[in-house]
């Protein structure tokens, strides 16, 4: 199919704005220009009934966290609740710049989101942000009364980077080692650091993320190429994914990670995971934080809050 008439646009303007590739630049250099680069393609912020800041304890500092309930959720009873890990390839991005993003599932589902300030690399190497995303996984389970949350019906999600992150908390809660996770949202991503999909080859360059700026964000990710074969940075590569929560997964034909990202969804159907999965074939990685232009961020923002708020009612 057709590359996306919204997604044509942002790759042209992103043609025409230039900027180095981000694996030419130093990190605080990749970081100045996705801080810049970032806003331009998403839509205002959209109102929510209650947002602030707030920490979570970490193994290694106090861990932001911002909170979000939807604008038309209800204040009188527990929330379900989302715990939002931002994408950004482990290096790049942050609360401000998923706000939109977290806004919108807020809204769109009636409940509440946290979305998690974890470290980044390559200043907090793997598994620094596993360990933050625990840990705030955990503070949120123990203060769920003061924030009005269920604990019953916390989920986990996340974009790209974010994404691995959201498999490796919802497999550690199937472990029994943070508290039950009910549902996963993940939009297209990152299970298999080794990056030898077939997707990486055909869809790695020209179409927004490339598979070297990829390698470059993994490379600052791990230590040494012995994690790649460790299931919290590979989801792909753990034994079993018998038992993980219900899963939401979206992926884009035109992204490198598309491939594993299927796998990923397949492979979960196949071991009896209950999955929706949505593939867009007209789609680029990333488009879910592009609704400036591309209509079907906010759609999708949408079907999965609808996924999300039905598995709620049968929790």
């Amino acid at each position: 199919m057709e590359l996306n008439e919204g997604a044509q646009r942002v790759l042209a303007m992103q043609r025409e704005i230039g900027g180095a590739p981000f694996e030419t630049l130093t990190v605080h250099a990749a970081r100045t220009a996705f801080n810049a680069g970032n806003p331009l393609w998403q839509p205002e912020a959209p109102e929510v009934g209650t947002s602030y800041d707030l920490t979570a304890p970490g193994p290694h500092g106090p861990i932001p966290i911002r909170f979000y309930r939807g604008r038309d959720a209800a204040v009188e009873k527990p929330l379900p609740a989302l715990v939002y890990f931002h994408g950004g390839g482990w290096v790049v991005g942050g609360l401000d710049s998923h706000d939109v993003v977290c806004r919108a599932l807020a809204n769109a589902a009636g409940a509440i989101v946290i979305s998690v300030g974890y470290r980044l690399a390559p200043e907090h190497k793997f598994p620094a942000g596993i360990d933050d995303a625990v840990a705030a996984m955990r503070f949120v389970f123990d203060q769920a009364g003061s924030l009005g949350i269920d604990p019953a019906r916390i989920a986990v999600g996340g974009d790209s980077a974010g994404g691995n992150i959201a498999t490796v908390v919802a497999l550690t809660a199937r472990n029994g080692d943070v508290p039950p996770v009910n549902y996963q949202i993940l939009f297209y991503p990152n299970t298999d650091a080794a990056q030898k999909h077939t997707s990486y080859r055909t869809k790695g360059e020209g179409y927004g993320l490339t598979a070297s700026t990829m390698r470059w964000y993994r490379d600052h990710y791990i230590r040494d190429a012995t994690d790649i074969d460790d299931w919290r940075v590979s989801p792909l590569r753990v034994a079993s994914l018998v038992g993980v929560a219900s899963t939401y997964i979206v992926t884009a034909a035109y992204d490198p990670l598309c491939d594993e990202g299927m796998e990923y969804a397949n492979r979960l159907r196949a071991e009896g995971v209950l999955v929706t999965h949505r593939h867009l074939q007209d789609q680029i990685h990333g488009f879910v934080s592009m609704g400036r232009y591309i209509p079907e961020a906010k759609s999708t923002i949408e079907d999965a809050a609808t996924a999300w708020k039905a598995a709620n009612s049968q929790a």
